[in-house]
């Protein structure tokens, strides 16, 4: 006899927690698919001839892919719905990546990254919609720090993991590894959901425009000041989880395994850095703080965090340098946090998927222009120098930008 569909108001602790757990571990999966390439780009780079150049180059596609994307994902998440979004959007971006690992030509690679880039954007607004289905509402805030949290994780295991993966199986074969397992994953999610029934959330009466329409949120004022802090900070952001292992390969001869340490704690910084972001502004909310006080003092002081990161050029200290990425890396996640905080404040729930999607694309071109611009630095023999220096004031010129568009922040609910 075949047991009945339940939905998932219906599920027992357990399963919810279950469902939880996989789409963490698919936002573990997404990010370690994309560093395989950063991690091992030593090797893939001597083996195919690459320059840095061309490095910079797929970055950029990668970048690209993601950013479009960004444009349509939102709306096939919501067409598919939470049960077919997630194996779909997992299973694509698993392919892409298995396809790495038969990529000979740059041509062929340039397609790939910019696949997998389009793909893994199905990530994000999957994993938002998932949480907000399978959490109780008083649970959510802790679901998102979780998952945010989580992306730090897969940071931390890609350079201890892949190493090792590649020394057993070349590189390639690491590709198609993590691609199966992304398989694997679909299956399971399938198998869990079997008798699950996701209801769709109730639909928005507004009398403002269409969803599907960005016209008026280019209009605000709070957009402008999203997108130009998105492009700022997360151009860093990118820099980092691109060319962070070439970085410690030019400065300290690491390489393989020996890279797995340095960037493990460097990413562990980063976990830290977003639990602490999102720790600190609910406890300063909760002792009474306004809003302004608390998302632009707590953005400040990550940007300040931010401005020593040239020193790990002079430092001359493994210990140092390490530690300064950690401190760089964790700052931004604290940044992070509190700008996505920031636009629930500030913009109304009718545009809040659209400003959010729309800021995320804006930090993809951002992540993408910086991509090819290190390649082209560092294929002119100027170093890591100039990219460091933009990367130390960047945040501070994103809380400015910030402070001159929205003096003050009024939440929305306020108004």
């Amino acid at each position: 006899m075949t047991k009945p569909t339940k939905t998932v108001a219906q599920l027992s602790a357990h399963a919810r927690a279950l469902l939880f757990a996989l789409v963490v571990t698919a936002g573990i999966l997404n990010l370690v698919d994309r560093q395989i390439i950063s991690v091992l780009k030593p090797i893939i780079a001597t083996d195919l001839g690459w320059s840095d150049d061309d490095y910079g180059t797929l970055a950029a596609w990668f970048q690209g892919g993601a950013a479009f994307a960004f444009l349509f994902t939102g709306w096939i998440v919501d067409k598919l719905g939470v049960k077919w979004a997630n194996p779909i959007g997992v299973a694509a971006w698993s392919i892409a990546a298995m396809a790495h690992g038969w990529a000979r030509s740059m041509t062929e690679f340039v397609m790939i990254r910019v696949s997998l880039g389009a793909t893994e954007a199905m990530g994000t607004p999957t994993g938002i919609k998932t949480i907000a289905s399978v959490l109780p509402k008083n649970w959510r805030s802790s679901g998102f720090g979780a998952t945010n949290a989580a992306n730090s994780i897969g940071a931390i295991l890609a350079p201890l993991a892949i190493p090792g993966v590649a020394l057993l199986v070349g590189w390639r074969g690491t590709f198609v590894a993590a691609g199966a397992l992304g398989l694997v994953w679909a299956a399971v999610w399938l198998v869990a959901t079997r008798r699950v029934t996701f209801s769709p959330p109730r639909p928005v009466e507004t009398d403002t425009a269409p969803l599907t329409e960005y016209g008026p949120i280019l209009r605000n004022r709070q957009t402008w000041a999203i997108v130009v802090a998105k492009v700022l900070s997360d151009a860093t952001w990118w820099l980092l989880l691109f060319w962070l292992p070439d970085f410690f390969h030019r400065q300290y001869g690491l390489t393989g395994v020996a890279l797995g340490v340095p960037l493990a704690i460097a990413y562990g910084g980063a976990a830290v850095g977003s639990l602490l972001g999102g720790g600190v502004s609910t406890r300063l909310l909760s002792l009474g703080y306004s809003v302004n006080t608390v998302r632009k003092g707590i953005l400040l002081v990550a940007a300040l965090c931010v401005l020593p990161i040239p020193l790990v050029l002079y430092a001359g200290n493994y210990a140092v340098t390490i530690g300064l990425m950690a401190l760089t890396l964790a700052a931004h996640q604290a940044f992070s946090t509190n700008l996505f905080a920031l636009i629930a404040d500030v913009v109304p729930q009718d545009k809040l998927g659209r400003v959010t999607a729309f800021g995320s694309l804006s930090g993809n071109v951002g992540g993408m222009v910086i991509a090819k611009v290190a390649g082209l630095v560092l294929t002119a023999g100027l170093g890591y120098l100039p990219l460091f220096l933009f990367a130390s004031v960047s945040y501070l010129l994103a809380v400015g930008w910030i402070q001159l568009l929205l003096p003050t922040l009024r939440p929305i609910e306020a108004r």
